[in-house]
Parts: C-alpha cells; structure tokens; sequence
C-alpha cells in the first residue's frame, strides 16, 4: 500500500514571528518545522501502510528558499522520500493554487492508495485544500476523520461531527484528511533522522509541475493593514445574594444570548 501525505512546513510557533514589511504576511525566510497537525498524518499513514503488510509512505510540501527541515521530520518518523515545491513564484498563492500544485506533485510521485492531509494548517486555518485537491485529482473525498481503517480495497473512517461521528465508507483511492488526535505520532529516533539525511527529496518549481505561478496577484487578495489585538476586558463580578440569577438572566438578554 503506497501512501502520499501532505506536509506543511512552517515557522516555529514558539519563536516571536515577524512581518513581511512589503505585504504584511508572516515572514518564512528561517528554519521551517513541520506543523504539528500534520504529524497526525503521518504517523496515519506510517501504521496503514504497516497494517498492509508492505508499501510506502511519501510526502509533499510547498515551502519557500529549498527548505526541508520539516519534511525531515515526516522522514525521520518513518516516510520514504519527498517531492518539495520551492518557487518564488508561488510566495502569496491561495488555497486553489496550493492545492494545484500539491495535487500535481502527488501526480508527479506516480499517484497512491490513498492520500492523508491535515484538516488544516495552524497558520492557514483555509480548510479548503484537501477537498480542492481531491476535486483536482478526481478522488472520492473524507474530510474530519478521526479513525481510520482500511480494509482491502475499501477505505472506513468515522467522521468527526459536532453531534458525534459518522461512519463513512468509500472505494481506493481517495483522500482524507484527519483530526488532531486521530493517532499518536511518534517521536523520531536518533536512528531514524539519520536515516532521514539521506532520503530522496526531489526539488522542482511550479513549472516541472504543469501548473502557472500566479502569486499574490492570482490570489485576488492583499493584507493592507495589521493592527495589534485588542487587551481582554475585566469580565463582571456578581456575587451571589440569593437574586444573583436576575442579574444574570438580565446580562444574558442583554447580549441576547436568551
């Protein structure tokens, strides 16, 4: 069983992020971790293919300036190789566009069984890639799966809803995208991230792709300003003095939440 999965590359949360001064977006010119939720997916993907008995886990990302550091990561925890998108062309695509590009490397890597990627991206928050890129790549499409399992030539997942899950069934291949928590992924071995140095990673630009760069004049958007957010208010002290539920009552249609 062969396995693509998405992988986001992005900066560090941890670290104070900066600003583009020339278009007010998040500057991506350091050192790249692989986004936490997308360790879901990998590590999904490692124990599916385990589950089958053989195949491979592959990986694709869009990242500007050749980075690698988080598909290292994807590598070291078990992946096979990569296909990583570098063009400075494609700084400023939309969700369309990167989801154009990512289905044209999954068709680069000769296609899979199934494709995994994260429901979104903790510096994106679009959702709108996986569904894209499954419409693109013609491929029935899960979205919020929160188990998965794969039996023969059928995919069945629970799909996360606010009521519940519901359970889904649908042919290979196809594409899913999982919720945090779907797994537990694993912490890569020092055997494994050197290992990891010496797995292929392919580098191409949108246009060994097929697919025209059209940046942030294709996106159809600009950040014209970026203003810090406002501090959090002190909320209201009401004690209780045996009529405090009136108060409450009042507060509530106050802000015709009743």
């Amino acid at each position: 069983m062969n396995v693509i999965v998405c992988v986001k590359q992005i900066p560090d949360p941890a670290n104070p992020g900066a600003l583009d001064g020339s278009t007010n977006a998040l500057k991506r010119d350091g050192k790249l971790i692989m986004d936490e939720s997308d360790s879901y997916g990998v590590e999904m993907a490692l124990q599916l293919v385990d589950a089958a008995g053989g195949g491979e886990v592959s990986i694709v990302s869009m990242a500007p300036n050749s980075e690698t550091s988080g598909m290292r990561t994807a590598l070291a925890m078990g992946a096979a190789k990569g296909v990583l998108i570098s063009d400075p062309a494609l700084a400023g695509s939309d969700a369309l566009t990167t989801a154009k590009v990512l289905a044209a490397a999954v068709k680069r890597l000769g296609g899979a069984d199934l494709v995994i990627a994260a429901t979104e991206s903790s510096d994106g928050y679009t959702g709108t890639v996986p569904e894209q890129m499954a419409e693109l790549l013609g491929l029935p499409s899960v979205t919020f799966a929160k188990k998965v399992a794969i039996n023969g030539g059928t995919l069945n997942a629970d799909r996360q809803t606010e009521a519940g899950y519901d359970e889904v069934t649908c042919p290979l291949p196809a594409l899913i995208s999982v919720t945090a928590g779907v797994v537990e992924p694993r912490y890569p071995s020092f055997k494994g991230i050197m290992a990891a140095k010496s797995k292929p990673v392919e580098e191409v630009k949108a246009s060994d792709l097929g697919v025209a760069p059209s940046g942030w004049d294709g996106a159809g958007q600009k950040i014209t300003n970026v203003a810090q957010a406002e501090a959090r208010q002190a909320g209201e002290v009401i004690e209780d003095d045996g009529e405090a539920f009136g108060r409450v009552v009042a507060f509530l249609e106050n802000l015709k939440a009743i």
